[in-house]
């Protein structure tokens, strides 16, 4: 199983480039798609999703012209976009049974057990009759994944489905997408780091509708190894070394402001080589970038 895209672009009116000849091979598994706000992701995902007309490029999904034949591409696809609305006064399993008729499942008993099968994989059945309203934000994202799965998709696509989650629901729904990546290809669109290096085997690096790094993301990191410097420095300190040298960050940890930069050579004696990490593929390739 294997979606191959192509030099797609896309430009809004106005001149706006969302997209800018990408390019990417995708196979079974997770695969991450990681960028800020604003780097095309979303773009991607809705042409993927038959939802958005490219300018140029292909899409192809075993065999299947994603681009041009969107009506089969529906067939096969399950999509939880990054803001879905809900009926709040509908409980879960009515309308779960609802998606269900909607993607051409006729029988009642076939819908009854797949609606079952499916609140229980989401660990949602003994909420299956409470309003959807009255769900937290977790739950609603995992009953987002319930009606994706309808119809058995080989392709999946999810659009920043863990922004706003506390820590025990994002883990949650971390081990349901583990389990589901398994067999079918899924697209996890995200600007959360810590996503990508939990889940996915795969990875690119969007940014401004280009990608500027794909492969794995353990093998990406290693690639860092010996140009990931840091130190901890003062607030004046941490804006002087922005000046000067690539910062790709500087975060609090424990108290102390710790400064990461991307240098070819030690820049100066009071930084020290580290071990790079994901975030270091991400915020190195951004900052370098731009």
């Amino acid at each position: 199983m294997e979606l191959r895209i192509e030099g797609l672009s896309k430009t809004y009116p106005g001149g706006v480039r969302a997209l800018s000849g990408v390019s990417l091979t995708i196979g079974a598994g997770i695969f991450g798609l990681l960028g800020p706000n604003g780097a095309g992701k979303s773009t991607l995902m809705r042409i993927l999703a038959t939802l958005q007309e490219a300018d140029e490029g292909s899409a192809w999904l075993d065999g299947l012209d994603v681009l041009r034949d969107k009506e089969g591409v529906r067939r096969v696809l399950g999509y939880l976009p990054q803001e879905f609305g809900l009926y709040p006064k509908v409980a879960a399993a009515t309308l779960l049974d609802h998606f269900a008729r909607l993607k051409g499942i006729s029988g009642g008993s076939e819908r009854r057990a797949l609606v079952e099968a499916l609140l229980r994989q989401t660990n949602l059945w003994d909420a299956r009759n409470q309003r959807l309203g009255a769900f937290s934000g977790g739950m609603k994202q995992r009953f987002g994944i319930a009606q994706a799965l309808i119809g058995d998709p080989k392709l999946i696509i999810v659009d920043e489905p863990t922004a706003g989650l506390d820590p025990e629901e994002r883990v949650r729904f971390h081990n349901l997408l583990g389990e589901i990546g398994e067999q079918v290809i899924v697209i996890l669109s995200t600007h959360i780091v810590g996503d990508v290096s939990d889940l996915c085997r795969q990875m690119a690096v969007i940014h401004k509708g280009q990608v500027l790094a794909t492969g794995d993301p353990l093998q990406l990191a290693s690639e860092l190894r010996g140009r990931i410097w840091q130190t901890t420095a003062g607030r004046a300190e941490a804006e002087q070394y922005r000046e000067r040298l690539t910062v790709i960050s500087a975060r609090m940890n424990a108290g102390r402001r710790l400064v990461r930069v991307y240098a070819e050579e030690r820049p100066g004696s009071e930084f020290e080589a580290v071990e790079p990490e994901v975030e270091d593929v991400y915020f190195s390739a951004v900052r370098r970038e731009s």
